[in-house]
């Protein structure tokens, strides 16, 4: 049972990556979707993600409690896929008390888990620095999280351009 963090910038193939990495894996898997629909644009993008899943896998919605979800399938030690940590993170600064406790709990949460993990996460850090204090907060505190991921992952891959760079660990040769 392994852990894997897929990095990307948006449209990189981050999402269809780690769908591969996930269907690799060793008995069910269930999509924790972390993106909650509030307009038109964002309904399209979940949509896409939707169709483009087995309908064999499992479904949980959570927008804010990741630790709860790793810790009500412990049990059956499902592979998880976790996407993403850069809307979970959005949703958590909007409620500030909460986002340094959240993230503690889903790192413990992570480290705990006895199966398989696929996570998928923006990487912000390559162009500009924001220009108001709300997107340099969102920036620096993904960065922050990205790395005590990596740090956890088994294995760690960026994917550019729909093509996986392995940062960390290795990617089974079946799913590159």
């Amino acid at each position: 049972m392994s852990k894997t963090l897929i990095l990307g910038g948006i449209r990189s193939g981050k999402s269809a990556l780690a769908e591969s990495q996930a269907r690799a894996a060793q008995g069910p898997v269930i999509y924790v979707a972390t993106a909650t629909a509030g307009d038109g644009e964002m309904t399209q993008r979940i949509a896409r993600h939707q169709a483009r899943r087995p309908e064999n896998w499992g479904l949980v919605e959570e927008p804010r409690d990741l630790a709860a979800v790793l810790r009500r399938h412990h049990g059956e030690a499902s592979c998880l896929l976790i996407d993403c940590m850069s809307l979970w993170l959005s949703n958590l600064l909007m409620d500030e008390s909460s986002l340094e406790a959240q993230c503690d709990a889903f790192i413990q949460a992570l480290e705990d888990y006895p199966g398989s993990v696929v996570i998928v996460s923006n990487e912000v850090g390559l162009g500009i620095i924001g220009m108001d204090a709300l997107t340099r907060r969102f920036c620096d505190e993904l960065g922050w999280l990205n790395q005590a991921l990596a740090r956890r992952c088994d294995n760690v891959a960026m994917s550019v351009a729909g093509l996986p760079m392995v940062l960390k660990g290795q990617l089974p040769a079946n799913t590159l």
